[in-house]
């Protein structure tokens, strides 16, 4: 069972470095400033339970959740972030799709359409790419070694849709309300958690099978998320065995 995303697993291992340059610490905490808007108390906003979950899987400091509550919540002062979605096409032709969450959607608007630009992407019109998506809960671990078969078989009891695993790294597609219960086996199971929770997954994907396009495809994605408004990148971009290995 496996969706052999060879672009997925790639994109997983930039985890490690936007948690160098801080980026991850960023997200968490505009992540949990706008789920906190529902209320402070994690135990009676479900919302805000899973968005401090999903940050402190990352090593986000207790005192960076503790003021993005408060401001969420109203305690401390400070501009309303918001979440936008953008579309674009990048490098051949691959459909993107680009989460923000921002305090000026006209700042951040001007910023992202003119790096797509400038970056040999083209801008996309509202829902001229989200239709190739699916929004599905997707847990990503890592553990050495091969996904053992009662594992899985409990993976698809609690929802799991697709199961892709590679050199130890482990994705579960789920459908929008059972990713926690995937993400829970995978850690009680002993998997270091990288990534869970909500993401635009494509309904096909599109085969990249040229290493310099999957370059431009790579360097492009980078550039998007390197501002500081973007959140997350997703693309229905996948790469063939030989090419994947060239990067």
């Amino acid at each position: 069972m496996s969706g052999h995303s060879k672009w997925a697993n790639i994109r997983v291992r930039k985890t490690a470095e936007d948690a160098r340059r801080g980026k991850v610490f960023t997200r968490h905490a505009r992540l949990i400033e706008i789920a906190a808007r529902g209320g402070g108390d994690p135990t009676i906003n479900n919302a805000l339970r899973t968005a401090i979950e999903n940050a402190r899987e990352d090593n986000v400091p207790n005192a960076n959740i503790e003021r993005a509550v408060k401001k969420g919540s109203g305690e401390l002062k400070g501009e309303q972030m918001q979440e936008v979605v953008y579309e674009c096409y990048g490098p051949g032709g691959v459909a993107c799709i680009i989460e923000c969450i921002t305090d000026n959607r006209n700042r951040t608007l001007s910023l992202v359409k003119s790096i797509i630009e400038k970056r040999g992407g083209r801008w996309a019109e509202s829902n001229a790419v989200r239709w190739m998506f699916d929004r599905l809960g997707v847990v990503s671990g890592r553990k050495a070694g091969v996904l053992p078969e009662d594992l899985e078989l409990q993976l698809i009891d609690a929802g799991a849709r697709d199961i892709d695993q590679e050199d130890g790294f482990v994705s579960v597609t789920t459908d929008a309300a059972h990713w926690s219960k995937a993400r829970d086996i995978l850690k009680k199971a002993g998997y270091a958690i990288e990534s869970a929770g909500l993401k635009y997954v494509p309904k096909q994907r599109l085969d990249v099978t040229s290493v310099e396009t999957a370059k431009k495809l790579m360097e492009f994605i980078e550039m998007v998320e390197a501002d500081d408004d973007v959140s997350e990148v997703h693309t229905n971009a996948n790469l063939s065995d030989e090419v994947a290995k060239q990067l």
